[in-house]
């Protein structure tokens, strides 16, 4: 099995090292450019040599993954391509969402072969278990050879390829934004809402959090049209206007609602739901 190292331990970093051992990857070097980083995903992965040289790293593997912030990417590479490393031969990958493969180009034009290597899943602590890797889509671009090589890795990972193009990664990157990341805070927000109904603060994650779970596994078997539930998919305008009215309360959580209450009735039209309930609802949440 080829030998894998990873630049950059820190979640993604060492969720995916020890990913890859688990495939098995051999796992020579970690680097970053903080040496107690390192060493926590020494430990936590069980293999390699910590380093805060990213060239050793590049030497001493035929994979190599930065796993670096956006910002650090180009400079990263850049350093490397004029760390004396023999790079035909080899394939390096960065794991940003936002950031094409053409940031690798100084590798590139020294002979490597290189290209975006992005899970679409969330990392919230470094040792999180290979099984974060199973069925998820990692997004990919770059040169063919090292684009093959990675669709290779995603299947001993047990995940699954998603082709991107670099002129759309930007987008890409807000839409798993918009899912992931703003998906917390709309939650804390319906957790600030409930506390306004006299629920204590303490419990409202509590109360909510098994509804959101069953919301997500309605997700998960059914469509997104047929998984949506609630007054908008029954045409009752009755309790959305009664929403709209206490919502005043809690502004953020009203401009929410109408926001994604337009997105929902997107989602009934194309149930099927009658034109004229649909256009009652979105005049009533269109309102001011």
């Amino acid at each position: 099995m080829k030998s894998a190292a990873i630049v950059g331990a820190g979640r993604l970093g060492t969720s995916l090292g020890l990913a890859l051992v688990r495939a098995g990857y051999r796992l020579p070097v970690l680097a970053d450019i903080d040496l107690r980083a390192a060493r926590r995903a020494r430990r936590t992965i069980g293999r390699g040599t910590a380093t805060t040289d990213p060239a050793r790293a590049a030497a001493e593997a035929d994979l190599l993954f930065l796993c670096v912030p956006d910002h650090a990417i180009a400079p990263t590479a850049r350093a490397l391509a004029r760390s004396g490393v023999d790079w035909p031969g080899k394939i390096v990958f960065h794991t940003s969402g936002l950031t094409p493969a053409t940031a690798l180009r100084p590798l590139k034009s020294k002979g490597a072969s290189t290209a975006s290597f992005h899970p679409v899943q969330s990392f919230p602590r470094a040792a999180s278990p290979p099984s974060r890797f199973r069925n998820i889509f990692i997004g990919i671009e770059g040169d063919a050879r090292a684009v093959a090589e990675a669709k290779t890795i995603i299947r001993a990972l047990g995940a699954r390829p998603l082709a991107l193009r670099g002129r759309n990664k930007t987008l890409y990157h807000a839409a798993c934004s918009v899912a992931s990341n703003l998906a917390v805070p709309l939650f804390d927000l319906a957790c600030e809402t409930l506390a306004k109904a006299g629920i204590p603060a303490s419990r409202t994650g509590d109360v909510l959090r098994p509804l959101v779970e069953g919301t997500l596994q309605a997700v998960k078997s059914l469509d997104r049209k047929n998984a949506l539930t609630g007054p908008l998919t029954r045409g009752d305008v009755a309790t959305v206007r009664g929403h709209l009215q206490a919502l005043k309360k809690v502004p953020r959580a009203l401009r929410a609602y109408r926001l994604l209450g337009l997105q929902a009735l997107a989602l009934l039209e194309k149930r099927g739901r009658p034109r004229e309930e649909i256009t009652r609802l979105r005049a009533l949440l269109e309102e001011k």
